[in-house]
């Protein structure tokens, strides 16, 4: 298995790309969804919101499933071994996981709205909708660089 995974490695970088972007792109949009459902006040628009922040959420989630799979699939055809990662990997997977808590977090805000228990500002979400970006910026800077 491992020999198949080694000769296949370009496959599995592609198929974790993609599939980050993919959750990227969701991962984008929806705490832009939660600033719109946060400064909306009509009850017909709140239960819109609803739907497609639930739907958006329930899509990308298994683009992140997969996005770990293919990228542990990488590390498991080469070989690595935890304890003998550089620096600036340990920082990487560090960054990574809280990119997940952070895909968790999104499904307790994604409860607060269904359940109308949302107290937090339109402004708030747009902050919180700038931490993805900023750690795909450090992510794609450590893979690419490797300080």
């Amino acid at each position: 298995m491992k020999e198949f995974l080694l000769l296949h490695t370009d496959w599995l970088k592609a198929l974790h790309i993609s599939f980050m972007v993919a959750w990227f792109a969701g991962i984008f949009y929806l705490p832009r969804l939660f600033v719109y459902h946060a400064e909306n006040h009509k009850h017909d628009v709140h239960e819109l919101f609803k739907v497609m922040e639930r739907r958006l959420l329930f899509f990308v989630t298994p683009f992140a499933l997969l996005t770990l799979i293919f990228g542990l699939g990488i590390l498991y055809a080469w070989g690595v071994a935890l304890s003998n990662l550089p620096l600036w990997l340990h920082i990487k997977f560090v960054l990574v996981a809280l990119l997940y808590l952070y895909h968790i977090y999104c499904f307790k805000l994604l409860a607060d709205f269904r359940n109308d228990l949302n107290t937090r500002s339109s402004r708030w979400y747009r902050v919180f909708n700038e931490i993805p970006v900023l750690l795909l910026f450090a992510i794609i800077i450590l893979a690419v660089v490797k300080p």
